[in-house]
Parts: structure tokens; sequence; C-alpha cells
């Protein structure tokens, strides 16, 4: 009980930062819209897991050390920035689906995404995002002291992940839900032009980013 407040106060906020539109809300409802819900299921696992990068690093002191370090942040940023736009760029290719055979074929090229690949975009996404070191950073810092046994840092970083995972299965099973994607599914085209150029927007503001 004596670690209760850290731990509803670090979800609450890592809650709120999840909900903040970013890269990660973006990849997740677009496999979700365009795949399936499985596909942005996976996905949201995998944003959760490239959490548990940050969590890692942060606690093991090396977050400080990119947060420092102008070479290494500039590294993960731009790989960032590059796997972002390139993202948003598949988007913005997507072809009309008007007719049925081209829905057919689209339904088909879409179950050319595995769950695994679908897992590491969400990884990717998130991990390579420079913004989410110094995010981690400051917020483990408000709760974790020299004095907090490592167990419970442990187990405050696995509650982080769960939450943000969790928020964006959320977020996936809403928008592959079936009564939506029928309704959109004529303009279905438009909107991952829309999320591609969202992600290469997205993936700008990472390039030029910086440590302040």
């Amino acid at each position: 009980m004596q670690y209760l407040p850290q731990f509803i106060g670090l979800a609450t906020i890592a809650l709120l930062g999840a909900m903040s539109p970013g890269a990660d809300f973006v990849l997740v409802t677009r496999n979700s819209l365009v795949h399936s819900r499985k596909i942005g299921i996976f996905t949201a696992i995998g944003i959760g897991l490239g959490v548990l990068v940050h969590v890692f690093y942060t606690l093991a002191g090396i977050g400080l050390i990119i947060s420092k370090s102008i070479l290494l942040f500039n590294l993960i940023k731009y790989v960032g920035a590059i796997y972002l736009i390139y993202l948003g760029l598949k988007s913005i290719s997507a072809k009309p689906q008007f007719q049925k055979n081209e829905i057919e074929k689209e339904s088909d090229k879409a179950k050319n995404i595995s769950p695994a690949k679908a897992m590491l975009s969400g990884i990717a996404t998130n991990a390579l995002n420079p913004k989410v070191t110094l995010f981690f950073l400051s917020l483990f810092m408000q709760f974790i002291s020299t004095g907090t046994p490592f167990l419970i840092q442990v187990l405050l970083g696995l509650e982080v992940a769960f939450v943000i995972g969790s928020w964006f299965v959320i977020v996936a099973m809403l928008f592959s839900n079936d009564a939506l994607k029928s309704k959109i599914k004529k303009i279905g085209h438009w909107l991952e032009r829309l999320t591609g150029a969202a992600l290469i927007l997205l993936g700008i503001k990472v390039a030029l980013s910086t440590r302040e």
C-alpha cells in the first residue's frame, strides 16, 4: 500500500499521454480500418512492447544518456522519422475500392499483413520516437527515486506498458467495428490517404524535434 499513490498517479498520466493524438494512434487506427480487428490489436500489443523498450533503458539509466547525447538522440530521431514517413507514403498510395472485385483484391492484400508484422510496426513506431524517450524519463523521475525498490520500479514500468497497450487495444476494437467500417468503405482510400498524410507530418515533426 505504500506505493499505491505512485501506481495510481503513473497509470493516470500514462493513460492521458496515450490518449493524446500521435503516431501510435494513427497507426492503430489505420491498421484497424484497412486490415482487421486482429491486425489492429496486434499493432496495439506491439506498441505496448515498444513501451517496454523505453521502460527497460530508462530503468537501466540509458534513457538519461540518450537525453544528454545529441548523436544518439538524433540517430533515434531520424530513424523514427524515416519509418513514419515510409508508412505514410504507403498509405497515401491507397487505391479506391468502389467495385466489389477491388474490395476482394484489397481483402486478399490485407491478409498479407501478418500479426507479427503488425506487432513489429507497433514496436518500431513507439520505440523509435525520441519524444517518448524524454516523456518516460521525465515521467519516471517524478515517481521513482533512488530509494524505490527495483521490483517496484519494474512493476511500475509493466503497469505503464499494460495501460498504454490496453488503451490502444480499445482503439483497435472501436475502429475495426464492422458497422463503422461499412459506413466508410467508399471513402476508405481517402481516409487511408489522410492517415498517411498524418504519419508523414508526424515523421517531419519528429525529424524537427529537439531535446527541449
